[in-house]
């Protein structure tokens, strides 16, 4: 994939703009520092400037005259805006979220799949007073880390997780041993056997999550609702019961979808 972004004319810098907009955005109304964009992006700082002043200039980002913090500009909102007619599934997904965290207590999400990526779209909290911040809306996990992208992976045609985990051998190096690629087969393989996800505290410790795909018309896994939790909560005893519960509401989901006009 990169060998042949590199063949198309002016590609990098587009694909370094498109990196820091995704950056810029995931900080959302709190914006992110010149500095920890250029780190994330593996850019300089003065390439990293110079790109996003371009991007400000032509209102895709904003920065703040008071922080110097960069932060989403008016023209991400207005293509957003009619970019969502056709990809935002939010408004089908919303009571379906609340229920799920209703009904088990723990907060609840909507994830999308972007690319090789799971994005969180939704957050519904549940009512038990201890709770997991590891997700919240605009965070970006690769597939095979988060409960929601282990799901989505888990139910890929095999070809596809084959050529998923050929682009990615850098996933041990970036979240730990227990996400290499053997260890990661073998909980791709629980996930397709036991209908759902399980991360026990793998990201953070003592923060559990489990997820269940969603599919669309075509039986694509293209979204992800989850769990997270502190870890008491996801013990023997109750994790089969959220997991039952869990599967319905993404059962639900999918069936809506299937009968929505897009």
């Amino acid at each position: 994939m990169e060998r042949q972004i590199r063949t198309i004319p002016g590609a990098q810098a587009i694909a370094r703009a498109a990196s820091l907009l995704r950056l810029v955005t995931a900080g959302g109304t709190d914006g992110a520092t010149l500095q920890s964009l250029a780190q994330a992006a593996d850019l300089s700082r003065s390439t990293a400037h110079r790109l996003l002043s371009a991007l400000r200039a032509e209102g895709l980002v904003d920065r703040s005259d008071d922080t110097g913090r960069w932060m989403p500009g008016p023209e991400l909102f207005l293509m957003g805006t009619v970019a969502a007619a056709r990809y935002d599934i939010t408004a089908l997904a919303r009571d379906i979220v609340r229920s799920l965290a209703v009904k088990t207590e723990e907060s609840a999400f909507l994830s999308v799949r972007r690319a090789d990526e799971t994005v969180c779209l939704l957050r519904e909290e549940g009512s038990f007073p201890i709770r997991s911040f590891v997700l919240s809306e605009g965070v970006r996990f690769p597939l095979g880390v988060a409960s929601a992208g282990l799901a989505i992976l888990a139910f890929l045609p095999d070809h596809d997780v084959d050529a998923y985990l050929d682009r990615h051998p850098e996933l041990a190096d970036g979240w730990g041993r227990t996400h290499g690629e053997a260890a990661l087969r073998t909980r791709l393989a629980e996930t397709k056997e036991r209908g759902y996800s399980v991360n026990p505290g793998l990201i953070v410790e003592g923060s559990w999550g489990l997820g269940a795909a969603v599919f669309d018309r075509q039986g694509r896994p293209e979204w992800a609702l989850s769990l997270t939790g502190v870890e008491f909560r996801f013990g023997p005893d109750r994790t089969p019961e959220l997991g039952r519960i869990l599967l319905a509401h993404a059962h639900q989901l999918s069936a809506r979808l299937a009968g929505a006009r897009h």
